[in-house]
């Protein structure tokens, strides 16, 4: 086992590791949007009351929800291709939406001035700024 791990490497492992973390965040939280669209949408939509997303609600959950799934599916794709082949891009690509599906869900939290969501999601956020950075070493 330890000749294992030397041999696949620890960046490697970190590089998997971050990308079946991804996996499984946004592919969980995509499709609980899409299986449990009527109860999101409708409490999206108070959560959303006093800002200027409150007419959005609908096209914006829509997009949150399109960005996390594509996140999660091309993390997950990433991680396989990590270990059939060790290549990266579709791992970064995952990375990336990621980002960008946290960017959005932050400005939303902010936008609701639920201060505590959006300090969860800055969390988040970081892991996946460390993570883009350990596929680029």
């Amino acid at each position: 086992m330890e000749n294992f791990v030397l041999d696949f490497g620890i960046l490697r492992f970190a590089q998997l590791g971050g990308a079946l973390f991804l996996t499984v965040l946004f592919l969980q939280s995509g499709l609980d949007k899409i299986f449990q669209w009527t109860g999101n949408l409708s409490w999206l939509k108070g959560h959303f009351s006093k800002t200027p997303f409150k007419t959005s609600v609908p096209i914006l959950l829509f997009i949150v929800t399109l960005f996390e799934v594509a996140a999660g599916l091309f993390s997950g794709i990433g991680a396989i291709s990590i270990l059939v082949d060790g290549s990266l891009g579709f791992a970064a690509l995952g990375g990336v939406l990621a980002m960008f599906s946290l960017g959005l869900l932050f400005t939303g939290q902010r936008m609701a001035q639920d201060y505590e969501g959006a300090a969860t999601l800055a969390s988040y956020f970081a892991l996946v700024l460390l993570y883009l950075f350990l596929l680029h070493s």
